[in-house]
């Protein structure tokens, strides 16, 4: 197994730069998460690593090896795509031992590693089977199979499970965190998903239009983001956000009813502005206030998310659990406590510490 590491990597397509000098070092049987938006270069990344992109510059290396103008069949990464990609005249067996064949493995080889494949991915029952007769989720174990098969260093996944159900995905995201428990490769994942992202990874790295915005545990993201757009991004619902202004060593925010929150931060100067944030679950429903209108309620069992219109404009949720009252209409308060608020410079949406 083997280690990744980004050097200053860029990718430009003609005058256009959409990789802009990523470092980045990703350990030993690590499991790595890029995520971020559409558009921000995560597949283009994977891709530079699998060697399907051409690196414009900086170096790429794979267990230590410069690996930066290697062919994508030396570098010792094996993907796995959004299609699964299977050829539909083979059987299972036969379409995970397929890259064996055409590389001149013995028979006897590719049956051992074949059959070793289909026991981690629990696809004994249907090796004989052809992928017409497969559901989605099984075909791509198949697909995941084909690459263990082939034991490369580096496993590449680019959002491989964008084309299933809510449940398989749920299902597929259990198998694969268990499949990195059990061989320990090194592995990177591509999504957009960042619950997908937070549930699977070691290691988060956040992108935006080509740039690194963040790399940590998903705990450390979710607990302690950089900047405005890491705060937003990690979490779902997502971080409300209301425009606050300087006063002496606290913010006051007319999107909370004009609450004043302390601020053991640094500070520009009074009144200046910031930007105030607010995770959904820290804040809680006062019944009997009337500061915010309510505009819709999601009821989903266990959890509520109380959408609500402050008097300013502001829109925000709040998170009710199930032995909770949660709202339909009208008007309510708001509670919170002020060392839950995180505070962002308003114009470089950077954090203040």
């Amino acid at each position: 197994m083997s280690g990744v590491t980004l050097e200053g990597a860029i990718k430009r397509y003609g005058e256009t730069q959409v990789i802009h000098g990523i470092d980045l070092e990703i350990e030993d049987g690590e499991f790595c998460v890029f995520v971020g938006p559409s558009g921000c270069g995560k597949s283009t990344l994977l891709r530079m690593v699998a060697g399907l992109e051409k690196t414009s510059a900086g170096t790429i290396r794979i267990g230590g090896r410069d690996v930066t103008h290697d062919d994508p069949a030396e570098r010792g990464v094996a993907m796995v795509f959004q299609t699964y990609a299977l050829y539909p005249h083979m059987t299972v067996e036969e379409n995970m031992g397929f890259g064996l064949k055409m590389t001149g493995h013995p028979k006897a080889e590719i049956k051992e590693k074949v059959t070793e494949a289909s026991r981690i991915l629990k696809l004994d029952d249907y090796l004989k089977r052809k992928p017409k007769a497969l559901s989605g989720g099984q075909r791509q174990r198949v697909a995941i199979g084909r690459a263990i098969v082939r034991g490369p260093e580096v496993f590449l996944f680019d959002e491989p499970l964008s084309n299933l159900d809510a449940e398989l995905r749920v299902d597929m995201r259990v198998e694969i965190a268990r499949l990195h428990k059990e061989i320990g490769a090194t592995m990177i994942y591509v999504t957009h998903d960042q619950v997908e992202a937070m549930t699977l990874a070691d290691k988060i790295v956040v992108l935006r239009t080509g740039r690194i915005e963040q790399v940590g545990a998903s705990l450390d993201l979710y607990r302690d983001p950089d900047n405005k757009f890491v705060a937003g991004f990690i979490g779902s619902p997502s971080m409300n956000f209301f425009k606050g202004t300087v006063e002496d060593g606290s913010v006051r925010v007319a999107g909370l009813g004009d609450a004043l929150i302390p601020a053991d931060v640094s500070l520009p100067a009074p009144g200046q502005t910031v930007t105030v944030g607010l995770r959904p679950n820290h804040l809680s429903i006062d019944p009997d206030g009337e500061t915010h209108s309510v505009d819709l309620t999601e009821s989903l069992g266990g959890v509520s998310y109380i959408y609500l219109f402050a008097p300013n404009g502001d829109r925000l949720i709040a998170e009710v659990q199930e032995d909770e009252p949660a709202p339909k209409d009208g008007k309510v308060g708001l509670r919170f406590s002020p060392n839950h608020a995180y505070f962002f410079d308003a114009g470089s949406e950077q954090r203040l510490r």
